[in-house]
């Protein structure tokens, strides 16, 4: 009987995990509303605002902030949000400032007790002129001169909001591998039910959208009391299946640098996934099933494996080699739209790394645990 059930659970998970794959993720597959970002014009006419959070970065703003002030773009201005700095982030934002005048300075000393990087970013929307506002980090990079161009191409009347890719940079050993893989998957996710009607989330180191949106939704007060969500639960709040667009270019990508330990990361992803909780309920059921039937469709044929090897191993492989052809085929399509074609061969180790994921931070959903964004 337990043997039984365990099949029929095994296979029902198969048969799940096969319609997100063919009927959702494939929407990212076949995308290809892409606009060449060598046709689109070389100066815009549509101003821009660049927001940037910047707490203790002085090693990043010296090292990438004049990528951002240069970009092939006429009409924006950048504001940094200097919050409560005790580097020399305030002297070298100055310096920048005298040789580009695009570059507005918030400084932030006496914040109210408890308040995080929503308050700041709050503040640098407040002081945009802006009405198109495009988010980043202080950490990021943008991949070309053309990123506020190619993010820009994507507006038009209907559309307020458009979710941007933040990659990882390349970097030797297994944890940027697996960041980078999490990266992709995430992204696969979120690009796609933005492709059929249901965006959930953004990521705010890429991310663009109106500040008429920002002001009609009070900011962000329903989830000030939360210390992450300044993207994902303020899209996960605005965004329709009319007023968004992805933009998936490489000329739109916004580079950063992935965490350098294991602890990091845990710290980082413990931070961010919180928030899911916090999603609409149809977003947290869609997202949760198909956690729970990856979670489902390993362990159950592990357990089948134990229980009965010989009956059994044919099933199992059969409906392995089915769904690892399907996510490998999908996959290199996907990655080689998004610049990171070198992940697929880890493509069988990484999904199976999944479970172990799953795992590690299925406390930090119970619990919601968070850290300070710095």
């Amino acid at each position: 009987m337990l043997y039984q059930i365990i099949l029929w659970v095994f296979l029902f998970s198969f048969a799940i995990q096969m319609f997100y794959w063919i009927v959702l993720y494939s929407r990212l597959v076949f995308y290809k509303n892409e606009k060449n970002s060598k046709s689109l014009p070389k100066n815009g006419d549509i101003p821009v605002s660049v927001i940037i959070c910047a707490r203790n970065e002085a090693g990043n703003l010296k090292k990438y902030l004049d990528r951002i002030l240069n970009q092939n773009y006429r009409s924006f201005e950048v504001i940094v949000v200097n919050d409560g700095s005790s580097d020399s982030s305030a002297n070298i934002l100055l310096k920048f400032h005298i040789k580009y005048p695009i570059l507005h300075i918030i400084t932030l000393k006496d914040k109210p007790k408890g308040s995080g990087k929503k308050f700041a970013l709050a503040r640098g929307i407040e002081a945009a002129k802006n009405q198109v506002l495009l988010l980043t980090d202080a950490d990021c990079v943008p991949n070309t001169p053309d990123w506020i161009r190619t993010m820009v191409s994507h507006l038009d009347d209907q559309t307020d909001i458009i979710l941007g890719y933040g990659p990882y940079k390349k970097a030797k050993g297994l944890l940027n591998k697996w960041i980078r893989y999490e990266t992709l998957t995430t992204a696969t996710q979120y690009f796609s039910f933005a492709l059929v009607g249901m965006p959930y989330m953004g990521v705010g180191r890429n991310l663009m959208y109106r500040k008429k949106l920002f002001l009609k939704a009070d900011g962000f007060n329903d989830h000030d009391h939360l210390m992450s969500g300044d993207d994902d639960l303020f899209i996960n709040k605005v965004a329709t299946s009319k007023n968004t667009r992805i933009a998936i270019q490489p000329d739109s990508f916004m580079y950063s640098e992935g965490k350098q330990s294991w602890k990091e990361y845990y710290r980082q992803k413990a931070r961010h996934l919180t928030t899911g909780k916090h999603y609409n309920l149809k977003h947290q059921a869609l997202l949760g099933l198909y956690t729970l039937s990856h979670f489902l469709y390993y362990l159950g044929g592990i357990v089948l494996l134990i229980l009965n090897f010989s009956t059994i191993f044919v099933v199992v492989v059969l409906v392995y080699l089915v769904r690892t052809s399907i996510i490998i085929l999908w996959y290199r399509v996907i990655f080689k739209k998004l610049q990171d074609s070198s992940l697929v061969r880890w493509i069988p180790f990484f999904d199976f790394g999944l479970l172990l994921y799953y795992l590690v931070f299925s406390p930090v959903l119970m619990t919601g645990n968070t850290n300070r964004w710095k």
